[in-house]
């Protein structure tokens, strides 16, 4: 049995081929049959020395075996579990779409409902939530990986760094049939969804459907004479997707840039548990910091009935006639306040950020929607130039000068709102107060890593690496808000576009360094905690975790972080991987 060389790697070090013990080790512990073909290929990284040390091997044995285990298709009855809901299995074919007739066994042998979606889909706007009463499984044609745990399904922006892995792992045929999903998504559910389950339907994540289109048709370039024709297919979804972004109502204001908006009202459904735990703790938050004055609260009296409202009401602190402080003198007992339509849709578009929860756009980030984010408009810079570069593969000479238009454009823009030369960071605008944020947060890597800083905005950048820089890679923020994507946390994704911003730039020392510090967390927590997790205390290494706000678990797996560790350690130069096999 042999493995073909995967053309989407680089070269610098060998790589083992199969090995049958893996084979047998995943064999015995994957709960459901293995993927077929090459997918039983594990593919793992082998350096110049003889062998790894054996906490790295383990690391990467766990990955080569998670690819398995974390693979969903519809065949298979695991697909459908969903611990964020209580409702029996749905699964939901497009509207305009035949549901094919061997998915009536599978309702028998899974207990899952089949049916179609009520509407034709075109846009996020023809989304009605209220004529879907249970929630459910979206259909999808090709199997996808998932990033693990209540995460069963296949996510937008989690799918970009999973591809990476997979094209790196060669199960290139895994990644492409994921970008062929998303393929799928905008043509039948509207856009790219966050994931797919129907309560999901009015938002997308960030766009990275050109970059993994490219990481695709590049890995596949060396083995295939011409791939134009897939490519041509690929262009026109992503211009479809490109569009969904740039057009209202994700306008940042007159600011010519794109912000992120969730088409949905009112609470979220998918929080594990009860939702209104979560939303009780924003609306106790914001009475303790203005009292029932503060704008995302709304009183309840008799300008604004209760039956008015969206979303639960929650009782106001009785009054603290001893303290001094305004804040304690927050209503009488016996009022109750509910949380704003205009907090909720903050709530929800800070959803489709992906970065849920912080306190970058505000406490709890329930002003997303009033901000145009260095993240977004640094993907859409980059979303330009690859449509440049895909029109160039495709010989559309107009259309690439069209893009490159719109790239300079956008760079501009962002420069204009987004780039503190003072500070030396880019920074999220409010469009609404027509203000800069201040808030330090490490998408300020984002421009560097789509290629649209300067040279010196780049240098300025780096030199303020050490704000967001801890033992462990980078953290998120500088702010210890208990939320998971602020301090001290940090996540597999952010470091790998952070680091190669970096490298792209000439700051490869630094680059190095931080990659370094990500890989040998993950190994050591590994050798203790035996998995791989969604995110990391960068400042202690370790997985163990203290969320107060929001999600609280460390969910393992898991999917991005797996894509990630094999892209980083590629990239790892010569020395750091000596002593990383050392350790």
């Amino acid at each position: 049995m042999s493995c073909a060389p995967n053309p989407h790697r680089a070269l610098t070090f060998p790589y083992s081929c199969c090995r049958w013990f893996l084979v047998a080790l995943a064999i015995f512990f994957a709960p459901a049959p293995l993927l077929e073909g090459s997918y039983q290929c594990f593919d793992l990284r082998i350096s110049t020395m003889k062998n790894h040390s054996q906490h790295l091997e383990d690391v990467l044995q766990y990955i080569s075996v998670s690819w398995a285990h974390l693979t969903r298709s519809l065949e298979k009855c695991k697909t459908y579990e969903d611990q964020k809901t209580d409702e029996v299995p749905f699964l939901y074919f497009p509207a305009e779409f035949n549901i094919l007739p061997n998915f009536k066994d599978l309702a028998e042998n899974c207990r899952v409902r089949v049916e179609s979606l009520p509407e034709i889909i075109a846009s996020p706007d023809d989304v009605h939530l209220s004529k879907i009463p249970t929630a459910g499984l979206l259909y999808l044609p090709h199997p996808y990986v998932v990033p693990g745990g209540q995460f069963n399904e296949m996510y937008g922006w989690d799918s970009y760094f999973i591809i990476l892995g997979l094209l790196r792992a060669n199960h290139a045929d895994l990644a492409k049939g994921m970008v062929e999903n998303l393929f799928f998504e905008i043509q039948h559910y509207g856009s790219i969804l966050n994931a797919n389950r129907t309560y999901y339907l009015t938002r997308s994540q960030p766009p990275f459907l050109t970059s993994m289109i490219l990481a695709v048709y590049d890995a596949e370039a060396s083995g295939q004479e011409n791939n134009n024709a897939w490519l041509e297919k690929a262009y026109q979804f992503a211009v479809t997707d490109y569009e969904h972004w740039t057009h209202a109502p994700h306008l940042a204001g007159d600011t010519g840039l794109s912000r992120y908006f969730d088409h949905g009202e009112g609470p979220v459904p998918e929080i594990i548990g009860d939702p209104s735990d979560y939303y009780r703790g924003a609306a106790q938050y914001f009475l303790l910091l203005d009292g029932t004055k503060d704008p995302h609260l709304v009183l309840v009296d008799k300008e604004h009935p209760a039956e008015s409202l969206i979303g639960p009401l929650f009782p106001v602190f009785a009054r603290d006639e001893q303290s001094k402080d305004p804040r304690h003198t927050t209503g009488s007992p016996g009022d109750q306040v509910t949380l704003s339509a205009d907090y909720y849709k903050g709530d929800r578009s800070m959803r489709e950020s992906g970065f849920d929860v912080s306190f970058r756009f505000g406490p709890f980030s329930a002003e997303t929607h009033h901000f145009a984010p260095v993240c977004l408009n640094s993907l859409l810079y980059k979303t330009e130039k690859d449509l440049e570069r895909i029109s160039l593969l495709l010989g559309r000479q107009k259309d690439a000068e069209a893009w490159r238009g719109k790239a300079f454009d956008r760079q501009q823009r962002i420069q204009k709102y987004l780039w503190d030369g003072k500070r030396g960071l880019y920074f999220d605008y409010n469009f609404t107060t027509h203000t800069p944020s201040s808030y330090e947060y490490a998408t300020t890597f984002y421009p560097l890593w789509a290629g649209l800083a300067s040279k010196e905005q780049a240098s300025a950048v780096v030199k303020n690496l050490s704000m967001f820089e801890q033992p462990g890679g980078l953290a998120m923020s500088r702010v210890e808000s208990q939320a998971q994507w602020d301090f001290p946390y940090g996540w597999a994704p952010i470091q790998l576009l952070a680091v190669d911003g970096m490298r792209r730039y000439g700051f490869a020392a630094d680059a190095d360094r931080v990659t370094y510090n990500f890989l040998s967390m993950v190994v050591a927590d590994f050798a203790t905690d035996r998995y791989i997790r969604e995110k990391y205390d960068v400042v202690k290494r370790t997985s163990a975790t203290r969320i107060v706000k929001g999600y609280s678990q460390n969910v393992i797996g898991f999917g991005w972080t797996n894509g990630v560790f094999l892209e980083l350690l590629n990239e790892l130069s010569p020395a750091l991987l000596d002593r990383l096999e050392k350790e």
